[in-house]
């Protein structure tokens, strides 16, 4: 999500979420934070949608949960897609469809749109013209001279911005390390084509809900071969179904049947198109390869995952290569074959697009670190001088002045977190370092009474562990640990039930890390006698 602001009016460009790592169990997706907003949310123009990925979209439920009838701008399909996503949270949203090559206005911003290619269809950049200056958003986009829907990015129009005088520019980062131009995407077509052609039974393709074009070839494909295809899981059955039927979709009559109907046709001559390419573990893909799917994978289906490995999701991904290997599976993916190709602009395309841009400032954005830094050194090769190449992370203000951009300040970008109905709350970084903790380390729960005259207990400890074996030894050990603590407490004064609970928890948390070399989650509870 990027805020621009000019004449106290703030238009938002995208408004996406970030899906959780291993290292935040329980959560759903991550939001961006909306704190420094929620006082302003009547200056909000408007919300222009770059293109329908959920790191773009997903989060525009959310913000309109603050105020409703923020106008959302972009293109037919990326509209559609979100619409879609805000009926399932019961909200009706003012939508402004555009195109290529159309201006309009939203408050004091003037807003021009130009055409750019990326892995869906529909995408969009977004020149943002101000009294203050000229701001171009790539949005993601690469520079497929073939694309399968022959839509090329606008270069001529961004070279005519170039002239006009483009005073920022925010450009892609992801690709920035990559040298030379993305391949186009019809390059993966013969790989494609030799998985339908030597696959003995079925095929089960897993690919991301809203990647068009990669279904488009699978569905090519699934006709030249002669196989049915059959959609599974809800948001690629919702988002096919919308591309399909706004025409960005092309299936030949016939082709598509349900998947209840595979049990009685022929394994060869059927498709399964799915979620789960990224070892998402509720995703279709995942249960299969845990034998909890209707699906069951069997010796001879071939599965194909037609998508990046996105960093991170390394493990989960290979853990369901393994299951589905397990049951027999021939898993294609693009370690072993060319199955995919990039939605993104490599450093070739980057440079090109400086060279016609030719812009005052740059701020690298939408990548790690890493992809920013690479972005910005090349922006700098390319002339740009140093210090107008701004490398920011979120929640960092710049302003554009005179035609000089400057880091001003700082705002609240928190992680939000939404782990199943609850939106940030309890999903603090608190919250998520005790439940790795907890799936590390394991719990234990200590009960002990105390006799308040004495300041000793009426009867030994009782110990409740959860996540490691809890034997005698272990109970001995713990229960010597806390006497031993206890006696040495109440040689300086009689010790309390509060007083009591630390000294189990720190003399437990002591022993547990000399012996174990873990420290559990340990909560102490003391009765009085």
């Amino acid at each position: 999500m990027t805020v621009f602001e000019h004449k106290g009016k703030l238009l938002i460009v995208d408004c996406g979420v970030l899906f959780p790592e291993e290292t935040q169990p329980g959560i759903n997706v991550i939001l961006p934070d909306f704190s420094s907003l929620r006082d302003r949310l009547q200056d909000i123009e408007a919300i222009v949608l770059t293109h329908g990925h959920e790191d773009h979209i997903g989060g525009v439920p959310y913000l309109l949960r603050e105020r409703k009838d923020i106008p959302i701008i972009g293109s037919q399909l990326t509209l559609a897609f979100v619409t879609a996503k805000l009926e399932e949270h019961r909200i009706t949203p003012r939508l402004i469809e555009v195109k290529e090559g159309q201006r309009r206005k939203a408050g004091p911003f003037d807003l021009e749109f130009l055409a750019v290619n990326h892995s869906i269809p529909d995408g969009l950049a977004v020149a943002i013209r101000t009294e203050a200056g000229l701001v171009l958003v790539t949005g993601d986009f690469k520079m497929d001279q073939f694309p399968l829907d022959n839509r090329l990015t606008d270069l001529p129009g961004f070279a005519r911005l170039g002239e006009e005088g483009v005073d920022l520019f925010l450009t892609d980062s992801t690709n920035a390390e990559v040298p030379g131009f993305t391949v186009t995407e019809e390059d993966i077509r013969p790989a494609i084509d030799a998985v339908f052609r030597t696959a003995p039974r079925r095929i089960i393709v897993s690919s991301f809900a809203s990647h068009v074009h990669r279904i488009q070839q699978v569905i090519d494909a699934a006709a030249r071969h002669n196989r049915k295809v059959a959609f599974v899981g809800r948001s690629m059955v919702r988002n096919m179904g919308i591309a399909e039927k706004l025409g960005f979709l092309q299936v030949p009559k016939g082709l598509l049947v349900d998947v209840k109907a595979f049990d009685r046709m022929k394994d060869d001559k059927v498709v399964l198109i799915c979620t789960g390419s990224q070892g998402e573990p509720m995703a279709a893909l995942a249960r299969m390869a845990n034998r909890e799917h209707t699906i069951k994978i069997g010796e001879g289906d071939t599965v194909l995952l037609a998508s990046s490995l996105i960093p991170g999701n390394e493990n989960s991904i290979y853990r369901v290569i393994n299951g589905l290997t397990r049951w027999g599976a021939n898993v294609v993916h693009k370690g072993n074959a060319k199955v995919h190709v990039s939605g993104h602009a490599s450093a070739g395309e980057l440079v090109y697009c400086y060279n016609i841009v030719k812009p005052k400032n740059v701020i690298p954005y939408h990548g790690e670190w890493r992809h920013l830094k690479s972005n910005a050194d090349l922006a700098i090769r390319t002339g740009v001088p140093e210090d107008q190449v701004l490398v920011v992370e979120d929640g960092v203000v710049v302003d554009l002045v005179d035609g000089v951009a400057k880091v001003t300040g700082r705002v609240a970008a928190e992680l939000v977190f939404v782990h199943g109905m609850t939106v940030g709350g309890g999903g603090s970084e608190e919250a998520l370092a005790d439940r790795v903790q907890l799936s590390n380390d394991g719990a234990v729960t200590i009960l002990g009474i105390l006799d308040t005259r004495t300041g000793l207990l009426t009867e030994p400890v009782e110990f409740i562990a959860r996540g490691f074996v809890q034997d005698n030894e272990w109970i001995q050990g713990a229960t010597k640990s806390i006497d031993d603590a206890l006696r040495a407490a109440n040689k300086v004064k009689i010790v309390n039930g509060a007083e009591l609970e630390d000294i189990f928890t720190q003399s437990l948390t002591r022993w547990m890390q000399r012996k174990y070399r873990r420290i559990p989650v340990i909560t102490s509870v003391v009765v009085d006698a």
